[in-house]
């Protein structure tokens, strides 16, 4: 794919000025797998098809991303050759196209696969061969055990699952003392993990104040018959904890079609008006509330000096993604923290070096990460992204309210 190599906006510009900017010569040029002197392989898998197709926008700006970057000239000289192949989001088809990335392209590292349950089926994998697993997308705590997985690390687009669910717990009990809560969540190890950490900050509570909790399964084709039975408990509460948006978006519009009005929390995963909140009918969205840790794309932030290079590099090297496209803010996020990570590589691109950066991050910004929000790691905390706000869905778009929230 060939972009323009200028970008309009004084930000962006100066981001891919301290991309080009050389760093300091590490004790000789070390490379492993996957790199050359004029470039870095990069292995991805991304549902660009199936139930969770939508997931897949992240992937083609995490390509345009990279487009950009080497357009400029790359990481300390060189190119990020970035392969990413269609998984369908299905867990078979992640670990197939992911030996082919491996075995057959050999790729320095995988970085950035999309969803909980397709990044477990080749966690074990990687680990065995010795591959990095670098900002897999998801806000699972299993992503976080340097102990038994050093080469895998995540990059959330909020705080992990469990923290998720009890902010919202927390906010649910401040303004409705008392108040039961009906449960949607997606039948793999991200909607346990929200449940779990439900269950957990109830303690002896947890059957009484948990109405009833069904599970879905991202193959089903419809939510509906879950919703009708949690709208019949009448809980003054819903959460939908999953991070598919064929089912998140049914369940909006179904649990307003059965005239329920509960308060209604919003996995983040979830948010995305386009792909999520549109189909469900942005009347049935108003209320919604959720957590935030990136900016949005919306009338009033589009001339916030983030938001407008976000729209810039979108417009020349994105152009058929909708750049209000959550999934869009993503995908330009994590390339920008992985740009990041090899910048501090410098000259030492072995996979050894590559994993201990990206678990050494300290108070990295980004543009499109809200006011306060930096990437920090360490050897033995690889959450990079731990903080956001809650917000509220009002007139069309998703509006922060209150103080920063980490997790911790």
């Amino acid at each position: 794919m060939t972009h323009a190599s200028m970008l309009g906006r004084a930000l962006v510009a100066a981001a891919l000025i301290t991309v080009s900017a050389p760093q300091a010569a590490s004790a000789g040029k070390n490379h492993g797998p996957g790199v050359t002197d004029a470039e870095i392989r990069v292995g991805n898998t991304m549902p660009y098809s199936g139930p969770a197709s939508a997931l897949g926008a992240a992937g083609k700006v995490i390509a345009a991303y990279f487009a950009m970057v080497n357009d400029s000239g790359g990481v300390n000289g060189r190119k990020i050759d970035f392969r990413s192949l269609d998984d369908g989001f299905a867990p078979p088809k992640t670990v197939e196209q992911t030996r082919r990335l491996v075995e057959d392209d050999q790729v320095a590292f995988m970085f950035a696969t999309m969803g909980t349950a397709p990044s477990s089926a080749i966690q074990r994998y990687l680990s065995q061969n010795g591959v990095p697993h670098v900002f897999v997308i998801s806000s699972a705590a299993k992503f976080n055990d340097p102990q038994n997985f050093p080469l895998t690390i995540a990059f959330p687009w909020q705080p992990p699952y469990a923290a998720e669910a009890r902010i919202y717990l927390e906010h649910l009990r401040r303004t409705r003392p008392g108040a039961r809560v009906a449960v949607l969540y997606q039948n793999d190890d991200s909607g346990k993990e929200y449940v779990r950490g439900l269950r957990e900050a109830l303690g002896a509570e947890a059957d009484r104040v948990i109405a009833a909790a069904l599970p879905f399964e991202v193959t089903e084709p419809t939510v509906d018959s879950q919703i009708v039975t949690l709208a019949a408990t009448k809980a003054d509460a819903l959460m939908i904890l999953g991070v598919t948006p064929r089912a998140c978006s049914q369940a909006i519009r179904r649990a307003w079609e059965t005239g329920w009005r509960p308060v209604r929390f919003l996995a983040s995963s979830c948010i995305n008006p386009e792909q999520i909140l549109k189909p469900a009918g942005l009347e049935k969205a108003d209320g919604l509330v959720t957590m935030l840790a990136f900016r949005t794309v919306t009338p009033d932030s589009a001339n916030d000096p983030p938001v407008a290079g976000f729209l810039d590099f979108m417009k020349k090297y994105a152009p058929a993604v909708d750049p209000a496209d959550f999934y869009a803010v993503y995908g330009y996020t994590v390339a920008g923290a992985l740009v990041e990570v090899l910048k501090a590589a410098g000259d030492d691109l072995t996979r050894e070096n590559i994993m201990k950066q990206a678990a050494n991050m300290k108070g990295v910004r980004l543009p499109m990460l809200l006011d306060g929000i930096t990437l920090n790691t360490s050897p033995t905390d690889y959450r990079p992204l731990r903080s956001g706000y809650l917000a509220v869905f009002r007139d069309g778009q998703w509006r922060p309210f209150g103080e920063l929230l980490t997790a911790d």
